[in-house]
């Protein structure tokens, strides 16, 4: 061997006098969650009100759900094609799924595009279709191509034109739409004009916009404020809600390829790939993260209360949309705030939010709720018949149950809550013992009274016997005489 190579292979004297050991800390491990999915992204973020909690093993992570349950809680961000209706268009899909998902029931979209109009058409699957209102109602983009019936000055007519239709307008749907005809207010948020050729009379523009606004009745109004009339020649929705045209957009043709080569080869790839979990879709919503014993009385309508709460937004106000999730950054349900962050924080009980639109099964996790020692003590009442089927007390029910139930630490299942019970009943016992007082009263009022009806009935006795002695006279006088 050369001493070059023995150079290499020879220790430094730097690397042995060196320690190289794991040393104990006190300080805690930083999770780098900005690269995490969906709605787990930067998890460490969130405000933590108690890390407390038992995990089950129920539930799986959005992306690693087995594939019946992936595409059941699936959306698509479908490149609609021209000619076709939306609803078609979402048949076709159903029909496209039916073939190795049999007992798929429903599909839906999140705002309908006219047949010539194509673009972001957001498909939601079975579950998913619960989060369509939702999507409905966020805001939309379009790029159109306007055809002018003349000419004009030049473009900066035109820029006049589009700054004045921008904000708050008035609009009427036009007579082939499958909305009601009648006047509504819908705002244009941003208007940029891409290009206009003169000689064509054509231009081409971006808007952002709210949802229900008619670019084609933008398009005449743009040809009567510019005096030359004008009609909408094409358009395109580019961003429907939170997902564009950059963001997983596919195709009726991807979406029938790999529905195929699933079927014939049970190769789920393709199909991950073009079906999308719903919870892309609640990104933008503030987070509340939720214990794993308490997500399946959410999903049968439960409120939200503070000892179901493990981490929580920072942005979160009164009367604002949330999402409820689980530690596994599944979607549970879509719930109005009840607290803002400064009150989750600071109180240890109450209402966090009220359920709004709850998504997850029924079932999905194990039921956690009735295994206390009230629910306990009221199903063995329950079958011993002393309260009746749906929980009411009846005849039979003991007064110990009937009694203000405080807490788990102060309640009438526990001997600590007696001695407080026999004060409570210490401090009324003069208050009846008044009441009883004023009863002997009018008895003895009564008494004093009974001599009086007394005397009367003796005169009744005596004016009875006076009438029963005259007869009997009258008699003996008849007797003398003969």
């Amino acid at each position: 061997m050369s001493t070059k190579s023995k150079k290499k292979q020879s220790i430094s004297e730097s690397e042995i006098q060196d320690d190289y050991q794991l040393k104990p800390s006190k300080q805690a491990a930083k999770l780098e969650t900005s690269e995490w999915p969906l709605l787990l992204k930067n998890y460490d973020r969130l405000n933590t009100k108690t890390n407390h909690y038992t995990p089950v093993t129920q539930g799986h992570t959005p992306l690693k759900r087995p594939i019946e349950e992936y595409i059941k809680y699936g959306v698509i961000n479908l490149d609609k094609p021209s000619n076709p209706s939306s609803h078609e268009v979402v048949a076709w899909i159903k029909k496209i799924f039916l073939k190795s998902f049999p007992t798929m029931e429903k599909t839906g979209h999140s705002g309908t595009l006219d047949p010539k109009v194509t673009g972001c058409l957001i498909v939601c699957l079975e579950r998913a279709t619960r989060l369509v209102k939702a999507q409905q109602s966020a805001g939309k983009e379009y790029v159109c191509v306007l055809r002018l019936h003349d000419a004009i000055e030049g473009e900066r007519q035109l820029l006049r034109a589009l700054e004045q239709l921008t904000g708050v307008i008035f609009q009427k749907p036009p007579v082939i739409a499958a909305v009601k005809k009648e006047l509504r207010v819908r705002t244009i948020h941003k208007v940029k004009l891409f290009e206009f050729d003169q000689e064509r009379n054509m231009a081409v523009y971006w808007l952002s916009c709210e949802a229900g606004t008619y670019v084609r009745t933008m398009c005449i109004h743009l040809g009567l404020m510019l005096g030359v009339g004008g009609h909408m020649e094409e358009l395109r929705r580019v961003r429907s809600g939170i997902l564009d045209e950059n963001k997983y957009l596919v195709s009726m043709h991807d979406v029938l390829d790999a529905e195929f080569t699933y079927r014939t080869k049970k190769d789920e790839t393709a199909l991950r790939k073009v079906v999308m979990p719903m919870e892309i879709l609640l990104t933008s919503y503030p987070r509340v993260v939720v214990k794993d014993s308490c997500v399946d009385a959410v999903c049968y309508g439960a409120k939200l209360m503070i000892p179901g709460v493990l981490k929580f937004e920072s942005d979160i106000e009164v009367g604002q949309e949330i999402v409820l999730i689980t530690t596994k950054g599944e979607a549970i349900a879509l719930a109005v705030a009840q607290m803002a962050t400064s009150d989750i924080a600071g109180c240890d009980h109450g209402v966090v939010a009220k359920t709004k639109r709850v998504i997850m099964d029924r079932g999905t996790y194990p039921r956690k709720w009735g295994l206390g020692p009230r629910a306990t003590q009221k199903k063995a009442l329950i079958s011993a018949g002393k309260l009746d089927n749906h929980g009411k007390p009846n005849a039979q029910t003991p007064v110990s149950w009937t009694k203000y139930y405080i807490s788990e630490d102060n309640n009438n299942l526990e001997a600590k809550a007696a001695p407080v019970v026999e004060e409570a009943e210490e401090v009324e016992q003069p208050k009846k013992a008044k009441k009883a007082k004023k009863v002997v009263e009018e008895e003895e009022e009564e008494e004093v009274e009974q001599p009086k009806k007394s005397k009367k009935a003796k005169k009744v006795v005596e004016e009875s016997e006076e009438e029963e002695e005259e007869p009997v006279q009258k008699k003996k006088k008849k007797h003398v005489k003969e």
